[in-house]
């Protein structure tokens, strides 16, 4: 019997690395580089094994799929951010027997899902910039779930989300965070005027949007947030469509969850996006 101990919705903003550089934005994500911290600090307190991340930057045209290769190490630079992210080194190990077990529960519950162990595929930046800084030491082992799924229903990742849990809690023996690395709402800023939003949201409608769902992820209105999820992810552009957002509830217990989220790190605007970290108790 395994132990799920943490679950959130974590920013995986690419200004956090460029945080760390020297220049006209030197610290500017450091409350989120410290939310980041902090949850890390709690899985290890908590005696998490083996982090989960539903990454929202890990895109799919056709099924589920896990990757838990054995270890992952490389140098990263993002093709979509190339001047935030640039060769970013990392090293972390990963679970092949948990990502075939999440398969397989999956797949038996009617959501066919891939595991690949036996793969060259690396991490994409939604689970690489919060592991740099939540295990930077490699104490946790890494599992990502591709959650930008082009041709799939929320519902489906809803059910991904509870087979998940299932497979951690009775098939697992050890202890597992889960993840779900992505924006609230994701309207990048125009080209040309980024800049100007560096630190800013697009619109008053995406922010005040995003700030009342903040207000009944707080508040445990579940019910009202699950039934207003398609809409929230097409009207706010919801990053990878919100799958990953699905999966999370999917863990939590979606409409029956009664949890009210505790914000680690408060609502910010980042190149027109909303971003936050919240943990979610279980």
């Amino acid at each position: 019997m395994g132990k799920l101990a943490l679950a959130a919705k974590i920013t995986h903003v690419p200004s956090l690395y460029l945080s760390e550089q020297d220049g006209p934005h030197k610290g500017c994500r450091q409350p989120a580089i410290d939310g980041h911290i902090e949850i890390g600090r709690r899985c290890r307190a908590l005696g998490v094994d083996t982090i989960v991340v539903f990454d929202t930057h890990w895109l799919v045209n056709s099924g589920y799929h896990v990757n838990c290769a054995p270890h992952f190490e490389g140098i990263y630079t993002s093709n979509e951010l190339p001047h935030f992210i640039k060769n970013m080194p990392f090293a972390y190990d990963g679970n092949p027997v948990l990502g075939k077990l999440l398969a397989e529960e999956a797949t038996a519950g009617g959501v066919h899902t891939r595991a690949h162990d036996a793969t060259t595929l690396q991490l994409e930046y939604g689970t690489l910039v919060p592991m740099r800084y939540m295990n930077s030491d490699r104490h946790f082992r890494v599992v990502s779930v591709s959650a930008l799924c082009t041709v799939h229903s929320l519902e489906d990742s809803i059910a991904l989300g509870r087979a998940v849990r299932h497979a951690i809690e009775e098939k697992y023996d050890g202890t597992v965070a889960v993840f779900a690395s992505g924006s609230l709402s994701h309207r990048f800023a125009q080209n040309g005027v980024a800049e100007q939003f560096m630190h800013k949201v697009w619109n008053p409608f995406l922010e005040a949007t995003d700030h009342h769902v903040v207000e009944m992820w707080k508040n445990g209105d579940w019910k009202t947030f699950v039934g207003m999820l398609p809409e929230y992810a097409y009207k706010c552009h919801g990053e990878g469509f919100m799958h990953d957002t699905a999966m999370l509830l999917g863990v939590l217990g979606a409409e029956e969850y009664t949890g009210k989220a505790e914000i680690v790190t408060p609502y910010f605007g980042s190149s027109g996006t909303g971003q936050i970290n919240a943990v979610f108790p279980l």
